[in-house]
């Protein structure tokens, strides 16, 4: 069984990958201070160790990713988030991203269409320290009704076009973070839910994301 230790070393490389995302333009401190404070190499094989504070992203399996450090500051910066607001995330992955909006003070209900992903994150080394996520089985366009409605919701998968349920699942005045298009590159986009229910756009960088795929893989 795997032994999960961090120790001085990892703790050196999580403040030199912080100096790194201050660098590259992330100023929230409240970020940086959640990446500071996950040990990343805990979400990924034992094999990464040694490599797991480098700002890129690593296979996770499913053909799924944990996503590049930099990609999760910029998405959760763009986010704004405050404590206790309600987060829905689509995409559980590695469950890194769910972590460090834990960290934050969120309430994270994160949703997995990846059945084998989903249940090895039943068995998540932080899953006692962060009782502030939550785990749900299920197809992201459909997102969660019955907890609905979310302060913000993010996306951490290339999607095809805007899910209509998710906008309507978003509390006026909340921000949704999504990268769209498809193809090699997205549009990060940040859309806020005006009091008439249409979305006011932003745009930012562009980013590489595996595709968001509807329905459950199990």
């Amino acid at each position: 069984m795997r032994q999960y230790d961090d120790n001085y070393r990892h703790k050196g490389l999580r403040m030199q990958l912080v100096k790194l995302l201050r660098e590259k333009g992330i100023t929230d401190e409240d970020v940086l201070k959640a990446i500071e404070q996950i040990p990343r190499h805990f979400f990924l094989d034992s094999a990464f160790d040694k490599i797991a504070y480098e700002d890129r992203a690593f296979p996770i399996g499913e053909g799924q990713t944990i996503s590049q450090p930099y990609t999760v500051a910029y998405q959760t910066q763009l986010l704004q988030i405050k404590r206790n607001e309600k987060v829905l995330e689509i995409g559980t992955g590695s469950v890194y991203q769910a972590t460090i909006l834990a960290e934050m003070g969120a309430r994270v209900f994160t949703i997995e269409r990846q059945k084998k992903l989903y249940e090895l994150n039943k068995n998540f080394i932080l899953r006692n320290r962060y009782p502030n996520i939550k785990f749900f089985y299920g197809d992201g366009f459909e997102g969660l009704p019955t907890y609905a409605p979310f302060d913000k919701i993010l996306i951490t998968a290339a999607a095809p076009f805007i899910p209509p349920k998710l906008v309507q699942q978003l509390k006026t005045g909340g921000y949704m973070v999504i990268p769209v298009d498809e193809g090699s590159a997205q549009r990060m986009l940040r859309l806020t839910k005006m009091p008439t229910g249409e979305l006011h756009e932003e745009a930012f960088d562009q980013f590489s994301f595996v595709p968001m795929l509807g329905g459950k893989n199990g």
